[in-house]
């Protein structure tokens, strides 16, 4: 049987990272977490992920700096970056349209809507 794909949750909020860790746990993933960007772009060079969920807003460096910086290296520019955030709608339009940077793999809005999210992970990373 093959190893479980992991998936680096990046979110400020215990109870968010909390809730997605185990909600990943309980569909066969494993789970690594960080609790702001700096931490989240050092794990996702070091912990050898499938994927990453970024939280937007967060403390010491934001989940835009972190996405920015997983897009300039070419190791880190390939995992698969589901964005999931509290902002509002017009963000995602505003990360469609620049040119710095690719569209991230997936966008949700808090709160998650857990099937959509499961759907797009499976269709990303299997």
């Amino acid at each position: 049987m093959a190893d479980p794909k992991k998936i680096l949750i990046v979110e400020d909020e215990e109870h968010q990272r909390t809730w997605l860790t185990a909600f990943f746990e309980d569909n066969g993933y494993q789970t690594v977490t960080a609790d702001n960007g700096e931490e989240g772009f050092a794990k996702a060079q070091s912990e050898g992920v499938d994927l990453i969920t970024l939280d937007i807003t967060m403390d010491q460096q934001s989940g835009v700096k972190m996405y920015r910086n997983l897009q300039a290296k070419p190791a880190t520019k390939v995992i698969p970056v589901i964005m999931i955030t509290g902002m509002a709608r017009e963000f995602k339009s505003f990360i469609d349209r620049t040119k710095q940077v690719e569209s991230p793999a997936g966008y949700f809005e808090k709160p998650v809507d857990r099937d959509a999210l499961l759907a797009k992970v499976k269709e990303l990373i299997g």
